[in-house]
């Protein structure tokens, strides 16, 4: 049997190290880079809830982003561009007892894949997705994204962007995820902390994480000073009240761009059931995980083509 299934529910104390993978240990971002960050909040989010590597799945898209499971030790997808949800949504329906997160920059996740974000936060599936929030296309060079400042100047748009940018908080919200927080590269204590949470939620976690560019969006504000609208006595809200979340979130997407990095909790909803919980209980899925069926030999196997047969 594989030991992404025994070993589930066995405890034992996990080094962060032990999800620094023996090929390319040493990660070639740019120096500087805020994605350094995200791999050191998710290493130390992963010990610190006593995963072993090989009960989890790491998927990612296209991008700087993309080589996060080349640095981080687990099962791991590369897919393509703005594809990383529904792989991970597959493997998590094959084995529900698979720790999976996906990960892909802005332009990935909000853009190119936008749509499968918005659909995957409307069924609540139970994963943890870690958007990393640079405002440009990073691997290609600084083009325009999502999340780029009207007005910005890049490549494709040298005379500054005429669009407004996407509010991903919001929008993640708006579609149904469960759980919505930001943080930034700059606050790594917070960064873990919230990872950590993420993934003990039952149901789709989205976190906007930023992440400065220096090389390709040096006029960027590099997310600092932060808020962490938990620790501020500036902000009272309750992060279970959808309304309250809402304003909030709208009030730190504007703040983004004048200057004032908000960050932390946003909304979190702790009754409502992860997608796969519903299958479940409509009888359309199984409790064991299907993907243990490859281990059975005898396993009586269904086949498409009896599907098919039923619609003739």
């Amino acid at each position: 049997m594989s030991k992404a299934f025994s070993a589930i529910e066995e405890e034992r104390e996990v080094e962060r190290d032990e999800f620094t993978p023996g090929i390319e240990p040493q990660p070639t971002w740019c120096p500087g880079c805020g994605d350094f960050g995200v791999l050191k909040a998710l290493k130390g989010a992963m010990a610190e809830l006593g995963k072993d590597p090989e009960e989890v799945l790491l998927c990612t898209g296209i991008g700087c982003s993309g080589k996060l499971n080349s640095y981080f030790e687990s099962y791991g997808f590369h897919t393509i561009h703005g594809r990383s949800l529904p792989v991970a949504r597959a493997a998590k329906l094959a084995n529900h007892d698979l720790e999976v997160v996906a990960a892909g920059g802005d332009g990935d996740g909000y853009g190119i894949g936008g749509n499968h974000f918005m659909h995957t936060a409307r069924e609540n599936h139970d994963m943890t997705y870690i958007v990393f929030n640079n405002e440009v296309f990073g691997l290609t060079k600084g083009q325009t994204s999502p999340t780029s400042p009207k007005g910005h100047k890049s490549k494709t748009q040298p005379h500054g962007s005429a669009k407004d940018p996407i509010r991903p908080l919001s929008m993640s919200l708006s579609a149904g995820a469960s759980y919505v927080a930001r943080t930034a590269a700059v606050n790594p204590n917070q960064a873990q902390e919230i990872i950590v949470e993420a993934i003990e939620h039952d149901g789709f976690s989205h976190v906007d994480f930023l992440t400065q560019c220096p090389t390709w969006n040096k006029d960027a504000k590099q997310y600092v000073p932060y808020v962490d609208v938990q620790d501020s006595d500036d902000y009272d809200f309750d992060i279970t009240d959808r309304r309250e979340a809402a304003d909030l979130m709208h009030e730190t997407e504007d703040a983004l761009y004048e200057g004032t990095v908000l960050t932390g909790r946003y909304y979190k909803d702790e009754e409502r059931n992860s997608y796969q919980q519903e299958k479940q209980q409509r009888g359309d899925m199984p409790e064991e995980p299907l993907a243990e069926r490859y281990f059975d030999e005898d396993y009586d196997w269904e086949r498409s083509h009896d599907f098919i047969e039923r619609h003739k």
